[in-house]
C-alpha cells in the first residue's frame, strides 16, 4: 500500500481489544508514546491505553486538538514532550483521536529523530473512512490548510466502529461528508446504499456503519496504492477539498468541521460541473440531495473575493497560481486538473446558500440550466 511496504487496516467492532497485541508487534512496547487530546482521552483513552503494552497510557501527550491548533508550534511542542519522556529512535507514538490528531501527531512522528514508527487509533468517522488511511500527515500555515507536512504510513490503523458511539452527533455527521465523497467518485453502489439508508446510518446502525466504514477505507487503500503521492489518481479524493479547505482558512478554521466544509465543497464542484456540462443533471441533483439529507450545514459567510481567490491560488493542489479542480463526471467517475473560470467559482459561491435550501426543500437546483456562466 505504500512505497515503506504495505500495512494493516484492522476494521472490525471489538478491534480495540486487540490493540495491545497489534502495537506490541509494531516495536518496543516499552517505547510506545501516547499522543491524543485531553477530550479524547476523558472519552476512552484511558480505555485504549489500558489495551496498550508496556507504559503508553501512563504520560500521554495532550494538546488541543480544534484545527486551530493543527500547527507547527504544535508538532515542536509533541517532539519536546517526546525528549522528555526519553523517546528514541525505536519509539512507536500511537495516535488517538480524530482526524487533526491523527496528522499532527503523524507529522510528529515523521519528524522526529527523522522518523519513528506510528501507529493509527482514529476515533472519529472522518479520520476512520479518511484521514488515518494513506499516510497523509500535516499541518496547517494561516495561507492555508496542510502546507507543510510528510507522506509517513502508519504501521498499523485500528479502526474500532464501537469508538463511535460516544461521538457528539455534529462530528458523525461532519464524517458522513467523506464517506459521499467515496461514493460521487468511485463507488455508485455505496452512494446508491447512503441514499436508501441515510436515516439508519444517521441512527448509527452498527451493521450499516460497518459496512460503509469497510467499504470506505477499501476505495481509499485501492486508490492510494496505485498512487501514493498523489501525482496522478489520488487526486480524486480531493473532491469537494479545493473549496472546503479555502473556507476553513477564510473563516480561520473555527466556523466549520472539515467534513462540513469538504460538504459545501462538493456542491459547490458538481454545480460547476454542472454549469460547464460535464455532469448531469440528475446527477448533480442527487449528489446535492444526499449532502442536504445528512442535516444541515453552518451557513457559508461572505468571504471577500479577493481573498477567496487569494487562498485557492496558494493551495498545494494548485499549479503555478491555477487551480485546479476535482470533477464527478457521473456518480463513481471523476475528473481531476480542471480549470474553472473565475466568475463561475465566484457566482457558484455566492449561489451555495440558495442551492441547498432548493436541494432541501426537494425542488429544481437552482441554476441548473446547461451552458457556461
Amino acid at each position: 500500500m505504500s512505497s515503506s511496504g504495505s500495512y494493516a487496516v484492522v476494521c472490525a467492532p471489538g478491534a480495540l481489544a486487540r490493540a495491545g497485541a497489534l502495537v506490541l508487534h509494531r516495536g518496543d512496547s516499552a517505547n510506545a508514546f501516547i499522543v491524543s487530546s485531553p477530550r479524547v482521552w476523558r472519552h476512552c483513552g484511558r480505555a485504549i491505553a489500558a489495551k496498550c503494552p508496556g507504559r503508553a497510557g501512563r504520560h500521554p501527550i495532550l494538546f488541543d486538538d480544534r484545527e486551530s491548533r493543527k500547527n507547527l508550534a504544535t508538532v515542536e511542542s509533541i517532539a519536546r514532550q517526546l525528549i522528555k519522556a526519553g523517546a528514541d529512535r525505536h519509539a512507536t507514538v500511537v495516535a488517538v483521536g480524530g482526524g487533526v490528531v491523527g496528522d499532527v501527531a503523524g507529522f510528529a512522528a515523521a519528524t522526529y529523530l527523522r522518523g519513528v514508527r506510528l501507529v493509527q487509533i482514529p476515533t472519529t468517522l472522518v479520520a476512520q473512512v479518511d484521514s488515518a488511511v494513506g499516510g497523509k500527515t500535516g499541518v496547517n500555515l494561516p495561507e492555508g490548510k496542510n502546507l507543510v507536512g510528510a507522506f509517513y504510513p502508519p504501521k498499523v490503523v485500528i479502526a474500532d466502529p464501537a469508538l463511535l458511539a460516544t461521538l457528539p452527533h455534529r462530528e458523525y455527521r461532519s464524517g458522513l461528508y467523506e464517506v459521499i465523497k467515496y461514493g460521487a467518485i468511485a463507488d455508485p453502489e455505496l452512494f446508491a446504499f447512503l441514499e436508501r439508508r441515510m436515516s439508519s446510518v444517521l441512527r448509527r446502525d452498527s451493521a450499516d456503519l460497518g459496512w460503509i466504514i469497510s467499504r470506505s477505507i477499501a476505495i481509499k487503500a485501492r486508490v492510494v496504492g496505485e498512487d501514493e503521492r498523489e501525482g496522478g489518481l489520488r487526486q480524486i479524493l480531493n473532491f469537494g477539498h479545493t473549496l472546503g479547505h479555502a473556507l476553513e482558512a477564510a473563516t480561520g478554521y473555527r466556523l466549520f468541521l472539515h467534513g462540513e466544509a469538504i460538504g459545501w465543497g462538493m456542491v459547490a464542484a458538481s454545480m460547476m460541473a454542472l454549469s460547464m456540462d460535464r455532469l448531469p443533471l440528475m446527477d448533480a441533483f442527487r449528489i446535492v440531495r444526499l449532502i442536504a439529507s445528512v442535516g444541515p450545514l453552518p451557513k457559508v459567510p461572505a468571504i471577500p473575493a479577493a481573498k477567496l481567490r487569494s487562498i485557492l491560488a496558494g493551495d498545494k493542489k494548485s499549479r503555478g497560481g491555477r487551480v485546479l479542480w476535482v470533477f464527478p463526471r457521473k456518480i463513481g467517475k471523476t475528473v481531476w486538473g480542471v480549470e474553472v473560470p473565475w466568475r463561475l467559482v465566484e457566482k457558484t459561491v455566492r449561489s451555495l446558500p440558495e442551492i441547498m435550501n432548493e436541494a432541501q426543500s426537494g425542488a429544481k437546483l437552482p441554476g441548473a440550466k446547461r451552458g457556461k456562466s
